[in-house]
């Protein structure tokens, strides 16, 4: 194989990476929406059934909102994972920096919810500790 039978291969193979990481990402961002999807119509559900029952309305709402951004976490962490795969394949200094903004972006995001997610978790835990007989 002389050398512009090796370069042509190796344009089939890096041009099969990028169509293959591209596919990758955009099941990668799929799952994402479908995560958020469920997430939202079990959300949605739960914040109709606390009109019906009126016990306790914070502390259901709370476990509302635990349930929920725990899954907009599990989300966010897939779209960084699409981010990631994008940016193996970004073929320009500008797309590189776009895709390092909203990867920033949904870091910073997903950090701050996950740190509401941990408080709510544990003020829950130590309400129920302090609610269990001793």
């Amino acid at each position: 194989m002389g050398e512009s039978g090796f370069t042509k291969s190796l344009e089939v193979a890096e041009e099969f990476f990028k169509t293959s990481a591209s596919w990758l990402a955009l099941i990668v961002e799929i799952i994402a929406c479908l995560i958020i999807v469920v997430a939202m119509i079990e959300a949605a559900s739960a914040a109709i059934s606390l009109r019906k029952d009126k016990t306790d309305p914070l502390r259901r709402r709370k476990t509302v909102f635990l349930r929920f951004g725990s899954w907009l976490i599990l989300a966010l962490e897939f779209e960084l994972a699409a981010d990631i795969i994008r940016s193996a394949i970004a073929p320009t200094w500008e797309q590189i920096g776009m895709l390092g903004a909203v990867a920033f972006i949904r870091t910073f995001l997903n950090y701050f919810l996950e740190k509401d997610v941990e408080k709510l978790s544990e003020s829950e835990k130590s309400r129920i500790g302090d609610a269990a007989p001793e």
